[in-house]
């Protein structure tokens, strides 16, 4: 019966998943081609957009880290960032183009604002949200993190084609998708209670002060995981702003790059999917830690292939790496941070190392990398990126500490 209550608890997880990162798809995939070609934003002007992306989800990242160690299982901030994305398609169909009137900086800080609360923000709630509740229904996170892959290949395979009929109707697809994540978010999550200690819930509330939460910066261990996403994800993130842009220069017709783009991208999140149900178990035997490593190195190769070997189909093949990388990521990530931190810290960690300060470097390397883009173009800034990734990736491997095996759930008790 036990083993029947959690599989009929597992279900909602991926729906959850799916749902939120479909929104998040659409937005980073195809949010720069909408800023240059309807808003007529160059790629400095884009670049401040996402800044201030990066930048006002600084304020939200710990915030939210503190309300969710508190809440736990409680589902009041995530259903509210849930409804604040049904909100997508009305803003950018309705809002933006009126405040152009007012300047592009004055867009960029409002779409900020708004933005880093549903994304940059709340991204922390909604993957520290279901890990927990892998831990208390006994569910692998990267089994529901399925759901997530199979959104961004639905985002791909269907933005570019949505972007063509009509730009806007990409936002009323994100709205859409809000709309099923905040009926599933009420209607369809269960939380096995009974296990709530499971997930660092029992009693925490009570147990949890200012000074226990601020021990954390005494802590090497997170500081070298925070160096480790500012030099590996953070450049990530950088790196896939505007290479749309890049991709399409490869075309001589731009909405054939464009639909080129669309297939690429679902061949790679296709990929991230498939990976996804293998990976937690390879991860368990491999450790996180070398994991978070192994990410590291494959994003290297992939951002200084771009830098240096300018051909479409070696492009193509180092994108598609990305359906390796991030399913390792992901997996490895939230077990590390299960197996090498206090369990009762967990999204506070998640939030300040691997998003706060992930969101900091963004917030600067956006804008620098959109004028080195206008400057001296991709392939240079590329190889840019890529040494910081390999630099960081080389410092994290000597000085990353290994994680407790059976806190991170990689072996039984």
């Amino acid at each position: 019966m036990k083993k029947n209550n959690e599989t009929k608890h597992f279900w909602g997880f991926p729906v959850t998943h799916f749902s939120y990162f479909f929104t998040w798809a659409i937005v980073f995939g195809y949010l720069t081609l909408w800023l240059e070609q309807e808003a007529g934003f160059n790629g400095v002007q884009a670049g401040l957009v996402f800044s201030m992306m990066s930048g006002i989800s600084l304020i939200f990242q710990p915030i939210f880290g503190v309300i969710s160690d508190r809440l736990v299982m409680k589902k009041t901030l995530i259903i509210t960032i849930a409804v604040g994305m049904i909100l997508v398609g009305p803003y950018f169909q309705w809002v933006f183009k009126p405040l152009l009137a007012m300047g592009p900086t004055t867009v960029a800080i409002i779409t900020g604002i708004y933005m880093s609360f549903i994304l940059n923000g709340g991204v922390s709630v909604v993957e520290q949200y279901v890990q927990r509740a892998s831990l208390t229904n006994n569910f692998e996170f990267g089994h529901s993190r399925m759901g997530g892959s199979l959104a961004g290949a639905t985002a791909a395979l269907v933005g570019g084609r949505l972007f063509l009929w009509n730009p806007n109707s990409i936002f009323w697809a994100c709205t859409t998708a809000a709309i099923l994540l905040t009926c599933t978010l009420i209607f369809s999550d269960k939380i096995n209670l009974d296990n709530l200690a499971a997930a660092g819930g029992e009693d925490t509330s009570n147990k949890l002060d200012l000074k226990q939460m601020s021990s954390i910066f005494k802590l090497r261990n997170f500081w070298i995981l925070s160096l480790f996403y500012i030099g590996t994800s953070a450049v990530y993130d950088v790196f896939d702003q505007q290479f749309i842009i890049f991709f399409k220069s490869f075309f001589d017709n731009a909405s054939q790059g464009t639909i080129a783009y669309s297939y690429m991208t679902s061949s790679q999140t296709a990929l991230e999917f498939l990976l996804m149900i293998p990976m937690p178990w390879l991860i368990n035997k491999i450790g996180s830690r070398n994991g978070l490593i192994i990410y590291g190195v494959i994003l290297a190769i992939r951002i200084l292939g771009s830098a240096l070997v300018p051909n479409l189909t070696l492009i193509v093949i180092f994108r598609l790496l990305a359906g390796l990388e991030m399913p390792i990521l992901l997996v490895s990530i939230m077990k590390y941070i299960a197996g090498a931190f206090d369990l009762r810290l967990y999204a506070t960690v998640y939030a300040l190392s691997s998003n706060f300060a992930k969101q900091l470097s963004v917030f600067f390397f956006s804008s620098f990398a959109g004028k080195m883009y206008d400057q001296v173009g991709f392939q240079h800034t590329y190889l840019i990126l890529g040494i910081i990734v390999a630099v960081v990736t080389l410092i994290c491997a000597f000085t990353l500490e290994k994680e407790d095996p059976i806190k991170a759930g990689q072996v039984k008790a």
